[in-house]
């Protein structure tokens, strides 16, 4: 029988040999790597993932406008003679806003009023002419009537006195003719009477259009002329005044823009991310920091600004003792609802739609782990990865803890 003691010496002595390598190598760790820090479990403010339903808002800023807006320019030509009023004043429609002068339109009113006097009088004077001479061919008319009647009574005369032999032929065919004679002068003159009335009707036309061209002309001149005057037009407040005393405006001229008080709109950005989620007719609800207006979108723009996309509300509620044109506000707009939300209540650090390394309790320690944050609604910010319902996560600032991965929490 062959022992062979030696070979099995040198595997004790390979099994010590690892044995001592793998204490020195745990000794080196323990001497190099950071040793596991501890917090004061007091110190730390902890929150717990909560998991159910919750109605999803996109938060956004904003401020009224007035929804009714009048544009106020020059309707000719001037020089800004008065200002009566101020932006920020409250005004009616008949409210004097300023008022323009400009002697040359004066003076065109002048003479359109004038040339309207003139072709109106000869528009009298025409139909006092026409007249006369329709009653001069009606007289003519008459006339040859005579003459036809005296004409037709000759030749009965003498077809009675020809049946009684008392009248040569030839006389009774001379009256024959002088009645064919008698009727086509009646004719023509009846023709003739026909083509003066419709030639009447269309110089009559003709000279009432110039009459009501000029008048026309006329009250555009003093349209504009009453104009100079300038007027709010409607109920609300002076927002803006382009012009001063003494500036010479032309026509069309930007004078002023007057808005609505108590009929006002919102218009609120939305982050661009969010923006084609938000449908027509979303429910909004506007804060004035005196309260809260219901609301719904009316319009949303398809420019992108700064990341942002304006849109239009209409406000359904009443509005709040505060509400003016350009108020700043604030507004939650309706997203969805989601049945089965994860989420954690927003505490200070915490950042929406971001990627974060928090540190969740475990008994008594603190594991770091990656966090993907959704939305903030409601001031609750949604989970997307990396917690699940019922995990605490601790919500102090720890940002000097980053560089390790685990906290021991001691009382």
């Amino acid at each position: 029988m062959k022992i062979e003691l030696p070979a099995a010496r040198s595997y004790n002595k390979l099994i010590i040999a690892l044995i001592c390598c793998a204490v020195l190598i745990a000794a080196f760790y323990k001497v190099l790597s950071p040793a596991i820090p501890s917090v004061n479990r007091d110190a730390i403010a902890l929150s717990k993932v909560q998991h159910g339903g919750l109605d999803i808002y996109v938060d956004s800023y904003g401020e009224f406008a007035s929804q009714q807006e009048r544009l106020l320019t020059a309707p000719a030509l001037g020089k800004v003679a008065e200002v009566l009023v101020r932006p920020g004043a409250l005004v009616t429609p008949e409210t004097v806003i300023l008022k323009l002068v400009n002697p040359q339109l004066e003076q065109q009113v002048s003479q359109a009023q004038g040339e309207l006097d003139r072709v109106k009088a000869q528009l009298a004077a025409f139909k006092f002419e026409q007249e006369s001479a329709r009653l001069n061919h009606l007289g003519r008319i008459e006339e040859q009537k005579a003459a036809l009647e005296k004409a037709q009574l000759e030749l009965k005369v003498n077809q009675q006195l020809m049946t009684f032999g008392t009248v040569s032929k030839i006389k009774l065919q001379r009256a024959q003719l002088n009645v064919k004679q008698s009727e086509s002068s009646l004719d023509f003159e009846q023709k003739k009477y026909r083509q003066f009335v419709e030639m009447q009707g269309h110089q009559l036309a003709q000279k009432e259009i110039e009459v009501t061209q000029q008048a026309r002309k006329v009250g555009l001149l003093n349209q504009q002329l009453a104009q100079m005057t300038v007027r709010a037009g409607l109920d609300g407040t002076l927002q803006t005044l382009e012009v001063t005393l003494g500036q010479s405006v032309t026509l069309g001229q930007s004078i002023a823009k007057v808005g609505s008080m108590d009929k006002l709109i919102a218009k609120i950005k939305l982050p661009q991310r969010q923006a084609d989620q938000i449908a027509i007719g979303s429910a909004v609800t506007i804060d004035t920091q005196k309260g809260q207006i219901t609301a719904h979108i009316t319009r949303i723009e398809s420019l992108v600004n700064n990341g942002f996309v304006l849109a239009e509300v209409a406000l359904d509620g009443a509005l709040t003792a505060n509400a003016r044109p350009a108020l700043p506000i604030t507004a939650k707009v309706f997203l969805e609802h989601r049945d089965n939300a994860t989420y954690l209540k927003q505490s200070a650090g915490l950042r929406p739609n971001s990627k974060m390394s928090l540190f969740v309790l475990n008994d008594n320690q603190l594991l770091k782990r990656e966090v993907t944050f959704g939305n903030l609604t409601q001031n609750q910010l949604i989970i997307d990865h990396g917690l699940q319902s019922g995990d605490t996560v601790a919500v102090s600032d720890l940002r000097d803890y980053q560089q390790f991965s685990t906290l021991n929490l001691v009382q």
